[in-house]
């Protein structure tokens, strides 16, 4: 069954595709593009895809709005890295990293229908055994979540810092990031943006 995501994927061709063992670690933006700062986790997914380079053992997911369909792309994994709009209280923009237990906690003060999704995605990953290692969610505090695509200034002020945290998640787990001489430009278009989609990394829209 297709995930219910707002917006199409594609699967790069690249390293990672055909048999082999898959990458140990699974970075997942998961949100809405149509309801502004609600998608900003598909944003910061983006950047990171324009602006890094990662190694064999990294993989890019683009989740879009799906929760349980996302269970064979996490079980199994050492760690698994969410970026979502994530609601505390604290002022828009602000960027909270939340570590294995705390992330379920914050998933039950959800914002929208795919964090219930992302809540029961965890609970079926515990009951097949396959829960990931570690658990890792990068949370930036939203503004604005009217109906739209444009992030709210400061959301959009909040993208970087939201990347080097993931990137700083990803080097205490061992894991490469090298940044690009030159953004990637080339492929299909991100339809919420003018900027192209880079295709040499993995991206990939979720499917059950």
């Amino acid at each position: 069954m297709k995930a219910t995501g707002q917006h199409k994927g594609h699967r790069s061709r690249d390293r990672h595709d055909g048999p082999g063992r898959r990458p140990a670690i699974l970075v997942v933006g998961v949100g809405n593009v149509l309801l502004r700062d609600e998608g900003v986790g598909l944003h910061v997914l983006a950047e990171l895809a324009r602006h890094y380079r990662f190694g064999p053992d990294t993989e890019l997911l683009d989740g879009g709005t799906s929760g349980i369909e996302l269970l064979r792309h996490v079980t199994g994994r050492e760690l698994c890295l969410f970026i979502d709009a994530m609601q505390s209280g604290a002022p828009p923009g602000t960027v909270t990293v939340f570590r294995d237990q705390q992330v379920g906690a914050r998933l039950s003060s959800r914002i929208s229908p795919h964090q219930l999704g992302l809540s029961d995605l965890l609970a079926a990953a515990l009951l097949t055994g396959e829960t990931p290692k570690r658990v890792v969610l990068v949370g930036i505090e939203p503004a604005v979540l009217d109906p739209g695509v444009d992030l709210s200034p400061p959301v959009a002020r909040a993208v970087p810092e939201a990347m080097r945290r993931v990137i700083a998640e990803l080097a205490a787990h061992g894991a490469q990031a090298r940044p690009r001489t030159e953004p990637l430009t080339g492929g299909p278009r991100f339809f919420w943006r003018n900027e192209r989609e880079p295709q040499e990394h993995t991206t990939v829209q979720a499917t059950g």
